[in-house]
């Protein structure tokens, strides 16, 4: 079989891909091609059977299976092309595509741009070097979640949390509906990583408590965990003697972060953010290969699915503009988190094509309040949006137009300010 051609080949089939997949159709592109590694369409929805979906994207709180499910049926009414089942396995800098899956074997596709919607991975226990023997028992929160939404299995019964993201703040409401006893989490940080709606119903809710500048410095058991030393850290994030308690348990959830899956964009050639660990992207979503775009939780990682959606449509609509060679690919202004900003997205903006709108996204390094959102252009500050609060877990949307930044010939950064 020869080299298939396709216009646009999408490689994920989560929120965010099938979102690209549909709105790149409805903006004037047929010839769509989307690939998916699971035999399901929806990616992480398909496990996260809870509440609190689409608030903003549909106006009504959804699990997560019935989000996916308004998407995949938005796609069933276009005719692009879907195959499940089926993994990527080399993605090349002129959009040279090998996929492999049971029915076609090994195939090529050339694509003329290609959207990147791979989603992200859990960090592991050896990801963070947790020191103590390895017993069963330790388990990622994602990796417990899918066992017991999907596959209806317990994976235990006296259980601690490490982290306090969203996926292991969830997982403590979850395993103690189950009947397990959660007897608390421990968080590396002096605040939540979690939005506050679940440090509420998850946490405060059920009365689990949360420890806050606090790791897991040992964990004992030979066949089956049976017990964990938390430790309380200093300013440095390094344990204080003295202040260990152990809890006896069999079952250690790690919720210590997510990292965008970057495989392809790294083989690709893609330079990669050094905060986010996604690839660096302009106003467009396009990467530093042009007719690459990457978006979703591939690119960075979200509070809310709704911003993964939205974000997945962008992109659409950039690869199907650029397609049309509609796109151009010049990075004029590079866009730096300065002083309170971790990171902001895009990198790059290029005044002269962008639209008339456009949107930053960013996220903060502390909780603060009644503080100012300020964007500069060399020493010049272009605009400032105040906020009542900040919080490291929820992404901050900051909007500019073309006129503010007109005019502007050095490059952009955005900063908190004090009031």
């Amino acid at each position: 079989m020869g080299v298939i051609t396709k216009d646009i080949v999408i490689i994920g089939g989560g929120s965010a891909g099938i979102a690209a997949a549909v709105c790149a159709y409805n903006n004037g592109c047929k010839d769509i091609l989307l690939l998916e590694k699971d035999a399901e369409l929806g990616g992480i929805l398909l496990q996260c059977i809870h509440n609190g979906f689409g608030l903003h994207r549909f106006k009504e709180e959804l699990a997560g299976p019935a989000y996916a499910q308004k998407w995949v049926e938005m796609l069933d009414a276009t005719d692009v092309e879907v195959k499940t089942s089926t993994t990527v396995i080399h993605l090349s800098a002129d959009r040279l595509i090998t996929y492999v899956n049971p029915r076609e074997g090994y195939v090529t596709i050339k694509a003329g741009a290609v959207i990147l919607a791979t989603g992200c991975r859990e960090r592991s226990r050896g990801a963070i070097a947790t020191p103590g023997f390895r017993p069963s028992g330790v388990w990622t929160a994602g990796t417990a979640q899918k066992y017991i939404n999907m596959h209806g299995y317990m994976v235990g019964r006296r259980v601690f949390i490490l982290g306090s993201g969203d996926i292991g703040l969830i997982m403590a409401r979850r395993m103690t509906l189950e009947g397990a006893k959660v007897l608390g989490v421990a968080e590396i940080m002096p605040y939540s990583n979690g939005l506050p709606r679940n440090i509420k119903q998850c946490l405060d809710d059920f009365d689990i408590p949360l420890y806050l500048s606090h790791t897991v410095t040992d964990i004992k058991g030979h066949d089956r965990l049976s017990s964990i030393t938390i430790s309380k850290v200093d300013e440095n994030l390094n344990p204080i003697q003295g202040t260990e308690t152990d809890f006896d348990v069999d079952t250690l959830l790690m919720s210590v972060g997510l990292i965008p899956d970057t495989a392809l964009a790294t083989e690709a050639g893609i330079k990669l953010h050094p905060k986010t660990k996604g690839a660096v992207v302009d106003e467009h979503m396009m990467t530093s290969v042009p007719g690459i775009f990457a978006c979703g939780n591939g690119l960075h990682v979200h509070d809310l699915v709704d911003f993964v959606s939205l974000e997945g449509e962008e992109a659409g609509l950039s690869a199907a503009k650029y397609v049309k060679g509609e796109l151009t690919h010049d990075k004029s202004l590079e866009i730096t988190a300065g002083e309170g900003v971790s990171y902001v997205l895009p990198t790059y903006i290029d005044t002269k094509a962008m639209e008339d709108n456009t949107e930053l996204k960013l996220r903060v390094g502390y909780n603060a309040r009644n503080v100012r959102i300020v964007l500069s252009c060399g020493d010049r500050q272009i605009k400032e949006i105040n906020k009542l609060r900040i919080a490291p877990s929820e992404m901050e949307k900051f909007p500019i137009s073309r006129d503010e930044l007109s005019g502007c010939t050095q490059n952009l950064t955005i900063s908190v300010k004090e009031q």
